[in-house]
């Protein structure tokens, strides 16, 4: 019986949602940008819910890049990675139930948009240029 029990404990724990990490702060930011070979981090700061860095490449091209502090994903328009058409994003943008979509703005490898979500309200969105997930969201102003 208490084997079985235990065994049963460790599977349910094995199967269980691991607790979400804490989300990156300014110093580990930079070492994720260091690490994938930026050579000079001139200004990081926070952004519409991602981290926004002012970056030098080793080859001394300036960019701006965007960093996911739930995972560490850099978003970076020069590297090799295949962007969204303006015709796929506003289809994933559809895709997510958003819906009026009044202002569309690529911002480096993300975008930025503002339209109406699922509930009627007028929301801010930050969207993956990669995929077209979204990375933020949040409600533009109090009355809708």
């Amino acid at each position: 019986m208490l084997k079985s029990l235990t065994l049963a404990t460790v599977a349910a724990l094995a199967i269980a949602p691991a607790a979400q990490a804490a989300p990156l702060g300014m110093a580990q930011v930079e070492q994720t940008l260091r690490k994938a070979g930026y050579s000079q981090i001139h200004e990081i700061e926070r952004d519409d819910g991602l981290w926004e860095a002012d970056v030098s490449r080793a080859d001394g091209r300036f960019s701006e890049v965007y960093v996911d502090p739930k995972t560490g994903e850099i978003f970076d328009e020069h590297s090799r990675r295949a962007m969204l058409t303006t015709e796929e994003v506003l289809a994933r943008a559809h895709a997510h139930g958003l819906r009026e979509i009044h202002s569309l703005e690529r911002d480096g490898a993300t975008w930025s948009l503002e339209a109406r979500n699922a509930r009627n309200q007028k929301v801010e969105v930050r969207l993956s240029g990669y995929d077209g997930r979204i990375l933020h969201s949040e409600r533009d102003g109090w009355l809708d």
